[in-house]
């Protein structure tokens, strides 16, 4: 493996926009069209108070580390070269890197944080464990970030659409069926739900789905203990002194059906 270079003596370079390509690492999927443009108007008036990290590549361009959104604000200013600070990593350090600085400086919605969180485990080859100690976090905290990414694209989408919080998903998440899922959050995301309020409603959802389970096994029982009486009184009917007792506690009933093996000599 090459050797990898320091920065440049940290030099900020002025290099061409348009030899600047996008990070293949980027955790970002959705921009703020309207903070790039505050961005691009801040940096008109104040100049671009940090530069944006880039690696040279072979064919003579650049490609970008870390820095996507102050990228985007400068083209929109109509800047030709934008000030730059040039590494030499290989794509194991740079990825690391790129997924880093996003988590640490960007904005990231909860499933493009997920996403990055996953992407560097794997990077590491780590465990959720010995990634937390890296990171700084809590296991559990990791953990949880994680889980959201059960839930499907479709729902992640709604999520993100509705600016749906971690929270509303981590919600949702104790629902035993994508399906359910899908329709508390397109509730939330329809009704405006807050946390709390859609936290009730995956109570509710719960609470309705045992139900009607007990209420199947109650009638299922009724049936059963009707059908040991009618079997009683058919044998009685017939002849046989059969005899039953039932005693009804707190969470079963019990039965003993006495049959005589034979007839009563009269």
């Amino acid at each position: 493996m090459a050797k990898e270079k320091p920065a440049e003596q940290t030099k900020v370079w002025l290099l061409p926009i348009e030899k600047i390509t996008p990070s293949p690492f980027q955790a970002r999927t959705v921009f703020d069209e309207g903070e790039i443009k505050k961005l691009a108007v801040s940096i008109l008036q104040n100049g671009l108070l940090q530069p944006i990290s880039v690696r040279p590549t072979v064919d003579g361009r650049y490609q970008l580390i870390a820095g996507e959104r102050r990228l985007r604000a400068c083209k929109l200013t109509g800047m030709e070269t934008i000030p730059a600070i040039i590494y030499h990593f290989e794509d194991e350090k740079m990825a690391a890197l790129s997924l880093l600085e996003n988590l640490q400086r960007e904005q990231l919605g909860p499933f493009e944080q997920a996403r990055a969180l996953r992407d560097l485990l794997n990077l590491w080859n780590c465990t959720q464990e010995a990634g937390a100690r890296r990171l700084g976090i809590a296991q559990p905290t990791l953990a949880n970030k994680l889980r959201l990414l059960t839930l499907t694209q479709e729902q992640q989408d709604i999520c993100t659409e509705a600016n749906l919080t971690e929270r509303h998903a981590r919600a949702v998440l104790r629902l035993p069926t994508s399906e359910l899922r899908t329709k508390a959050l397109r509730t939330a995301a329809e009704r405006g739900y807050n946390v709390q309020q859609t936290e009730a409603l995956v109570e509710r959802v719960l609470s309705h789905k045992s139900k009607p389970k007990r209420s199947v096994m109650v009638r299922d029982v009724r049936i059963f203990v009707n059908t040991i009486d009618r079997a009683v009184k058919m044998m009685t009917g017939s002849g046989i002194p059969a005899t039953a007792e039932k005693r009804e506690q707190a969470d079963y009933i019990e039965y003993v059906v006495r049959i005589p093996t034979h007839r009563p000599v009269n």
